[in-house]
């Protein structure tokens, strides 16, 4: 299956793109190369491309589990290395669940099958990156705080 995008410059580095789901997302950058600061970078997207495509994996697995996930989060970090160009050397990815009585053992599996059968983001950057995995488990009174 082919996947395309359509890319179209608004403004000096705005930038304006859709894909076969034609949704539009904005990206752009700071005001000092030529951006205006209205939207995510480029990079920054891509780390979102991550937490959204595990995550879409990880919620359905714990759901057919029937875990009491009652609230979740997914917090990623990048590191960049200094010099040109700036790729992410190292990602950590921390889920967050949030429910009483969620299974750890429910959890881990539903990680590990996002990251190492399901989640296709995950393995594109695997092979260039170092990525690492944690979680937690909140209580619900946590979320409702």
């Amino acid at each position: 299956m082919t996947k395309e995008i359509f890319l179209k410059q608004l403004k000096g580095n705005t930038f304006a793109a859709k894909a076969g789901s034609n949704h539009w997302v904005m990206m752009d950058t700071k005001v000092e190369i030529e951006g205006n600061d209205s939207a995510s970078t480029p990079k920054e997207l891509l780390l979102m491309a991550l937490a959204g495509c595990t995550s879409m994996d990880v919620i359905p697995i714990l759901k057919k589990k029937k875990s009491p996930v009652i609230g979740y989060e997914c917090h990623v970090k990048g590191i960049e290395r200094d010099e040109h160009p700036k790729i992410f050397t190292e990602i950590h990815v921390e889920y967050v669940f949030y429910g009483d009585g969620i299974k750890p053992e429910d959890v881990e599996r539903a990680i590990d099958l996002s990251v190492t059968k399901y989640c296709s983001v995950s393995a594109i950057l695997s092979a260039s990156v170092k990525l690492t995995h944690s979680y937690r488990i909140e209580p619900a009174a946590k979320l409702l705080a």
